[in-house]
């Protein structure tokens, strides 16, 4: 992906700075869904970032490091499954969208926000596929995916028979078998079809 769109908005829309923001984790049956917000260095340009879901795990865990060690800013949170199943996952979504771009704010003019929806109190656009548009929204795809990926490697650990570090909480035949087996533990979404 090239920065070209970033750029034309920029200059557009006569701004300094833009925050890019995306989540991972919206469909899986386990574990949180996470919201990542990034302001990229535009005379700093990373080389290779793209929607996360198109590259491969080694890819993204070295965009991960350059993104964190070469943006201006960038935040993540986390919204846990006990809150998903409380308010459901668009507006666990929406949540974590406002709470990363509070946090940076100050130092955003505008924001742009992959998908359809965007927070009353977030200034800034929505973008369908903005992870494959803007470079500022991939590099949040990416940040996304890859903390919540680790996360989930992490608790495949505390609940080694679920397989969460292969398929990450989301559901695959393997997944679907163990809950068969097991039922559910806490990690996952009460509110979805575990079966």
């Amino acid at each position: 992906m090239n920065y070209q769109a970033d750029l034309k908005l920029l200059q557009e829309c006569r701004l300094q700075s833009v925050m890019g923001i995306d989540e991972a984790g919206r469909g899986a049956l386990a574990g949180p869904v996470v919201i990542a917000a990034v302001i990229l260095n535009y005379n700093d340009p990373i080389l290779g970032l793209n929607d996360s879901k198109l590259l491969s795990a080694k890819k993204r865990d070295l965009l991960y490091d350059c993104i964190i060690r070469r943006a201006v800013a960038f935040t993540l949170i986390e919204i846990d499954a006990l809150t998903i199943d409380r308010i459901n996952i668009r507006q666990a979504s929406l949540l974590g969208f406002s709470k990363v771009y509070q946090v940076l704010q100050d130092k955003a003019e505008q924001a742009l926000v992959d998908g359809r929806d965007l927070p009353d109190d977030i200034s800034g656009w929505p973008v369908i596929k903005g992870d494959q548009i803007h470079a500022c929204i991939a590099a949040a795809s990416i940040l996304a995916k890859v903390h919540r990926d680790r996360l989930m490697i992490a608790l495949d650990k505390i609940y080694p028979e679920y397989g969460f570090a292969a398929h990450k909480g989301y559901g695959t035949q393997r997944h679907y078998e163990a809950l068969s087996r097991l039922g559910a533990c806490t990690e996952h979404r009460q509110s979805f079809r575990l079966s």
